[in-house]
């Protein structure tokens, strides 16, 4: 499966740690992460290498070409909003989906448009602990679950 992993690059980078075990987990289960170079210490730095609309083109491809976008959506980001958002827009003819999580201690800080999210297309997870967040992961987008949901 292709995953498009979103995550605050510019704004609050608290949410880093779940991001690199959601994309641990993901690989585990033999999954392609398109943004995995995004969990760096040194994106900022990485991606400033690129201009602005070359990171939008190869962005909106990627968003376009992944099976589910999974968003740690803890930190305040206009472009994991953006990314959710387009993703959801063309979910009904796409087939793609999104999941959505967030530290569940920062819920007061999250957007209710994530919190509140009950699109059919979209899972919402609140997580304790990364623990409960990598045991969500493999019980929601292991190989063995992505088959049984897909089939």
């Amino acid at each position: 499966m292709i995953v498009y992993l979103a995550c605050t690059v510019r704004g609050d980078r608290g949410g880093v740690l779940a991001g690199r075990a959601i994309c641990e987990r993901l690989e585990h289960h033999g999954h392609q992460v398109l943004t995995k170079h995004l969990l760096a210490d040194e994106v900022e730095a990485a991606e400033s290498r690129i201009t602005e609309q070359e990171v939008f083109r190869r962005d909106m491809e990627w968003l376009s070409a992944c099976d589910v976008l999974v968003a740690e959506a803890s930190g305040s980001s206009y472009g994991v909003g953006f990314e959710v958002g387009y993703v959801l827009g063309r979910a009904r003819t796409s087939g793609q989906r999104v999941v959505l999580l967030y530290d569940a201690a920062r819920r007061g800080k999250v957007s209710r448009l994530i919190t509140g999210n009950d699109d059919p297309a979209c899972t919402t997870f609140g997580y304790q602990s990364i623990e409960e967040l990598t045991e969500f992961v493999d019980k929601t987008l292991g190989a063995e679950n992505i088959r049984e949901t897909q089939g």
